[in-house]
């Protein structure tokens, strides 16, 4: 999963609140569809971006996919660009470095 990926899922509005909607529960694309001003095309391609960036999974049951929030996945991809873009992001990742292999604090 490239963050390039999910920053461009969340670019757009309707995904945003797609993964809202998806942080509570998981529901088939015809309970998001049901919510959404959209046609189930639609929908169905903007949850193929959000799965395809690591920010939803699906799963098969019978006739109906669920979809779930894969929370892990976008925590630690926001926390990630924010250690990129942070000034001190490196020095405390190279000294938490440092501590870990001394084996703690």
């Amino acid at each position: 999963m490239a963050v390039d990926q999910v920053f461009e899922a969340l670019a757009s509005r309707p995904r945003r609140e797609i993964l809202a909607y998806l942080s509570a529960q998981e529901l088939t694309a015809g309970d998001i569809a049901s919510r959404f001003d959209m046609t189930a095309p639609a929908i169905s391609r903007h949850l193929s971006i959000l799965e395809a960036a690591g920010l939803v999974s699906s799963e098969r049951r019978g006739q109906y996919v669920f979809y779930r929030l894969n929370k892990d996945s976008l925590v630690n991809t926001l926390t990630g660009f924010a250690f990129e873009i942070c000034p001190t992001a490196g020095p405390l990742k190279r000294e938490s470095r440092k501590l870990a292999r001394k084996g703690g604090a």
